[in-house]
């Protein structure tokens, strides 16, 4: 028996999808369920990756239910668990693809994509955005998990 490859997916490996209807109520239930998510997979993440992680879900989910509502009733949470990653994407039908927005000290708002990504770089992670076959766009994010970090 080869002990020196992969034994098969560690027990928090996985994808998890779920929808939600784009209203302002679905914002802290997608926060919940990827916070109870991370726990009951045991996903090994530091406190600062997964709080960093549930803030990115809360930002993620805002902008789909405050810009893309119109054009998509629904959007879509994913949450992929690698051996050293996890990763989470927001999926909308709005064909607009967003850009992180230069700061200005005047408006209160428009600042979530520019918070998404310090909070990605700050981590060591990446994130991005893309088109769907379906003419959407899904924003994903990937951080690093607790032991790939040593």
């Amino acid at each position: 028996m080869d002990e020196t490859g992969p034994a098969g997916p560690l027990p928090y490996e996985g994808v998890w999808r779920f929808t939600a209807p784009a209203v302002d109520e679905s914002v802290p239930r997608a926060r919940h369920a990827v916070r109870d998510l991370l726990v009951r997979q045991g996903v090994p993440v530091s406190d600062d990756v997964a709080q960093g992680l549930l803030l990115i879900v809360s930002e993620l989910v805002t902008n789909a239910v405050r810009h893309a509502a119109v054009l998509s009733p629904v959007l879509a949470v994913e949450v992929a668990v690698g051996p050293e990653w996890v990763r989470v994407s927001v999926e909308d039908n709005h064909p607009y693809r967003p850009t992180a927005l230069e700061t200005d000290h005047g408006r209160t708002g428009g600042r979530g994509l520019l918070l998404v990504r310090e909070i990605t770089r700050e981590a060591g992670g990446a994130c991005d955005v893309a088109h769907t076959a379906g003419g959407g766009k899904v924003i994903w994010v990937a951080l690093p998990l607790e032991h790939a970090l040593r």
